[in-house]
């Protein structure tokens, strides 16, 4: 729920991007990752368009958990990596994130955050074990869309898409969030992002 302090750095950005108003639509996608030390891969995208009504992305962000649970996707694409890794992922993996692990969705007036808990599933948590291993020598495209099960769905959209290369854990930092007393939890919560990513 990192977007729903008021004091995250991006949402700090758009206040003083957009002083006047009309703020661009963020989508947040924070992959919990789990090992020794958790670690959170996020990445932001912004759209600065409106989504017309009734559209699959309308539809998304109007709908419930069980509606986004069946349509949000994600493509893993391996560019560079170690066989072993390549063997147990495949070069490309598709899949509906939200059958598959764990999702909690925390959405405002202009930002949705989708939080991936990888340690929710036993087979992906492996996978994760094992490319964690290799992370230095990884490169990896990351894509997310809502999937299309209707014809008249179509053409699928991709929200947003990443690259990692390489990633150093220990380039890490730790952050503190300090506005969640409101929302019941922790009055401080600490966990570790990526510099190259988050």
């Amino acid at each position: 729920e990192l977007l729903n302090d008021p004091n995250h750095r991006v949402r700090k950005v758009l206040q003083e991007e957009f002083p006047a108003g009309g703020e661009p639509f963020v989508w947040a996608f924070n992959l919990q990752v789990p090992s020794k030390e958790n670690f959170s891969a996020v990445a932001y995208f912004v759209s600065m368009s409106s989504f017309p009504e009734g559209s699959l992305v309308d539809q998304f962000l109007k709908g419930d958990n069980n509606f986004r649970i069946s349509r949000l996707k994600m493509i893993a694409n391996i560019v560079k990596g170690p066989w072993i890794v390549k063997k147990a992922v495949g070069e490309q993996a598709i899949c509906i994130i939200g059958r598959a692990l764990s999702c909690k969705y925390s959405q405002g007036d202009n930002f949705i955050e989708v939080d991936i808990d990888i340690a929710s599933s036993m087979v992906a948590n492996a996978i994760v074990h094992l490319a964690f291993g290799y992370i230095t020598t990884l490169t990896v495209d990351l894509a997310f869309l809502i999937e299309s099960q209707t014809e008249s769905e179509l053409p699928e959209r991709i929200l947003g898409a990443f690259r990692f290369s390489e990633l150093n854990p220990a380039s890490a930092r730790p952050i503190e969030m300090l506005s969640y007393g409101s929302l019941g939890m922790q009055s401080s919560l600490s966990m570790r992002l990526w510099k190259s990513i988050g």
